[in-house]
């Protein structure tokens, strides 16, 4: 208006003009504080940075909001009324956007008529453009010389008696008001011809001006039909079936496949079932709230889930979504892999079981409370039946990722869900649950925890342990070495959380995979007092291989574990692989405590290894005078106690296999042990009889050898007396007579002679005998 209506703003309205540019300049201050929304990764933020504000405002409108404050009037006037720059004032047509914003607002504002609102700004943008051009024509009339005024539209307008010839001079109310009336009827095209255009410059304007008024009216016109009848869910419904049947013809899909679409369509917009569809408008919290209400009881009732705690029913029932089928439809189909599990809410499917995924073979009638698609849901296997509805039915489907991120907090109803799904009697079924992954996860599960379990009770928490077990961890679950959390607490001393544990009923003999009881850690590790709790509570000290245990405590040189293992009634005599007793290991290594320990617990100085040796030769060979002195008296003690035995009762089977000595074989070659040469001369088996002349005699009477012979060993040392001799040993029977050819052989190798050889042979064999 000011740009068509004047040449210079007068005071008072310049007053005024200044007063709306203040005010738009405080409008600039407050953008460069007004936080705004962004949308970054399929998330709405809120912004309230000043530096990312300003920065915001300043690259995208404030260069326009700041040359629209500018006061042009009174630029125009300083610069001698220059008509250039009254065009500037178009620059604070951008402000116009503002509106366009505040009517969002309102449409967006439910406490408003949404009607009102868009008839509102419907007018508003009728008047915004009748005013524009009303300005425009009045514009047009003055730009012309005073001398051609005459010639436009108002200057050549005469209303009754009332002549506008010198127009300048009327009212500018009057002035505006013929302006605007000139533009309405334009638009409206229903000019009565009392105002025309005059001048060619206004005949242009007005065809350009009637141009956009159709395109203007269609807008208008259309708006006000959408108000009534587009948006509307009718309308909606049209639309969406027509987009489905253009989708239907161009891809030729099957009429079958079309008419299902478009049952599920109207289904969809039907009132009496689409009620759950503005669930999804509403915040999670209540939306939780309302799934809870509505289906957690039915949950309970469904045999799958029979068992489960309260709070996995809950988190069941805020993941389920409805899901309606109309008679004959398919909801689940032989062979599909499916990842969903649908539960029976209400109606009636048929569901068609196939042997073997290819025949059918019988048919179940699925009613409320049933589930089915259980097979590919937990398997991970192709579905064996076909379910198709029956009658209108309306079912739960529940998603593998929900159901596997429930899992993963109430992990223990897992193992309730698989024993109700392996109630069934169906063996193959059976079968294929407990290879699916759905069990290895709830193994792994149960394994985790009773892990975490164990390192509670490692780490003596005592609270830890409780809290677990009220959980639900089972206390009697092992870990991956067999160990379950008694056997951790009497390794470490742990009174009171083996107490806990013993008062929960686990099995207190459990051995781990290494044999280990709760007990034996206890004794082991020297922690009298749970041994002692374990004990009253009746545990018994049982032990894998006793004899190699014993063999291996005293190799260890764990004196105090061999002593309290002994104060427990371990017999002491126990034997290991190679019939080797404890008193064999301490007498071999010299352990002299040890072996007067194994002594006092009863240990025999008289058993046999499988090589016949005692401890007392054990002893010897290590040469600790003190130890064979006091195993040999220990031997006339036991000898003695055995020979009373003997005469007082009758001999058992354990005495008679205590004294019997077992017989030794040994192999007797023909040669010399370093005559490679003779390699391939048969030797002969004989059993060791009592001395060692008997043995070269009978070695002898095979070989065919002449007399002054002697036994060699493999290492070239002469034999003088057969308790040397070793089961399976191989021995060399030598004449003088084979002396000189392997001396010869041996100096020619660079070896010691045979004399010699024999003479440290000798000599050797005398240093072992004393």
């Amino acid at each position: 208006m000011e740009f068509g209506f004047f040449r210079g703003l007068p005071h008072n309205i310049f007053l005024l003009d200044i007063a709306g540019q203040l005010a738009f300049l405080i409008d600039i201050v407050l953008h460069f504080f007004l936080g705004y929304h962004q949308v970054h990764s399929n998330s709405l933020s809120l912004v309230l940075d000043h530096y990312q504000i300003a920065m915001r405002y300043l690259k995208s409108r404030f260069l326009f909001d700041l040359l629209a404050c500018f006061p042009w009037d009174y630029i125009y006037k300083l610069t001698h009324n220059n008509e250039i720059v009254r065009y500037m004032l178009w620059i604070r047509l951008t402000r116009a956007s503002r509106v366009t914003q505040f009517f969002d607002t309102l449409e967006k504002d439910t406490r408003i008529n949404y009607l009102f609102t868009r008839i509102v700004k419907l007018f508003v943008v009728e008047l915004y453009c009748t005013h524009t051009a009303a300005c425009i024509f009045y514009y047009l009339a003055t730009t012309l010389p005073p001398s051609q005024e005459g010639y436009t539209w108002i200057g050549s307008l005469k209303m009754g008696d009332y002549e506008y010839s010198d127009f300048r001079h009327i009212n500018l109310w009057n002035r505006y008001v013929t302006s605007l009336y000139f533009a309405i009827v334009t638009m409206a095209t229903v000019g009565y011809g009392d105002i025309h255009a005059v001048n060619v410059r206004e005949m242009i304007f007005v065809m350009i001006y009637v141009s956009f008024d159709m395109i203007l009216g269609a807008y208008l016109l259309g708006n006000m039909t959408a108000l009534i009848v587009k948006g509307s869910k009718t309308e909606k419904f049209r639309d969406q079936m027509s987009d489905i049947m253009k989708y239907v013809n161009k891809n030729k899909l099957d009429s079958q496949i079309c008419r299902q679409i478009k049952d599920h369509l109207r289904l969809k917009y039907d009132p009496s079932y689409s009620g759950s569809s503005f669930l999804q408008e509403i915040p999670t919290t209540i939306r939780t709230k309302i799934s809870i209400s509505l289906y957690e009881q039915f949950i309970q009732k469904v045999s799958v889930f029979k068992g489960c705690s309260s709070g996995f029913i809950k988190q069941i029932a805020t993941k389920v979504n409805e899901e309606f089928f109309l008679p004959g439809e398919l909801v689940t189909e032989l062979g599909d892999v499916a990842d969903k599990l649908y539960f029976v809410y209400h109606g009636e499917l048929r569901e068609k079981r196939g042997e073997d995924g290819y025949t059918e073979e019988e048919t179940i009638t699925l009613h409320t409370y049933s589930f089915f698609g259980h097979i590919s849901f937990f398997c991970n296997i192709p579905q064996n039946s076909t379910v198709e509805a029956h009658e209108f039915c309306k079912v739960l489907r529940l998603d593998k990722k929900s159901f596997s991120e429930i899992l993963k907090i109430y992990f223990l109803d897992g193992r309730v869900v698989l024993n109700n799904l392996l109630e069934v009697r169906d063996l193959n079924l059976q079968r294929k649950l407990l290879l699916s992954d759905f069990n290895l996860t709830v193994r792994n599960m149960e394994t985790e925890l009773a892990t975490k379990l164990n390192c509670a009770a490692h780490d003596g928490h005592l609270d830890l342990v409780k809290r677990f077990i009220g959980f639900g961890a089972d206390p009697r679950k092992t870990d991956y070495d067999g160990r379950t959390p008694l056997h951790i607490s009497a390794s470490k001393g742990y009174v009171d959380i083996s107490s806990y544990l013993v008062e929960q009923g686990v099995n207190i003999n459990a051995a781990d995979k290494f044999g280990t009881t709760p007990l034996l850690e206890a004794i082991k590790n020297g922690h009298e007092e749970v041994a002692s709790v374990l004990v009253n509570a009746g545990a018994i000290l049982t032990i894998d291989d006793v004899g190699n245990f014993l063999c291996m405590t005293v190799a260890k040189k764990e004196f105090d574990l061999l002593k309290r293992v002994l104060a427990c009634g371990v017999n002491p005599n126990a034997r290991n692989y190679d019939q080797r007793t404890p008193l064999h290991i301490a007498a071999s290594e010299g352990f002299f405590t040890m072996v007067e320990l194994l002594l006092e617990a009863g240990a025999s100085v008289l058993s046999k290894d499988r090589w016949g040796n005692t401890p007392l030769h054990e002893a010897h060979t290590g040469g600790n005078r003190n130890m064979i002195k006091m195993l040999e008296v220990a031997k006339v003690s036991q000898l003695a106690e055995l020979s009373y035995d003997i005469h007082e009762t009758p001999a058992t089977p354990m005495l008679q296999s205590t004294n019997e000595i077992p017989k030794r074989r040994c192999i007797v070659y023909p040669f010399h042990p370093w005559d490679h040469k003779a390699d391939k001369k048969e030797g002969v088996v004989l059993w060791v009889p009592q001395s060692i002349e008997e043995l070269m005699k009978e070695a002898g009477k095979h070989l065919e050898t002449t007399n002054n012979s002697y036994i060699l060993s493999e290492q070239g040392g002469k034999i003088l007396y057969v308790d040397m001799i070793n089961n399976d040993e191989k021995l060399f029977l030598v004449n003088e007579a084979q002396i000189d050819p392997v001396s010869c052989i041996l100096a020619n190798n660079g070896q010691p002679q045979s004399h010699s050889s024999n003479k440290l042979g000798l000599a050797l064999s005398l240093k072992a005998e004393l």
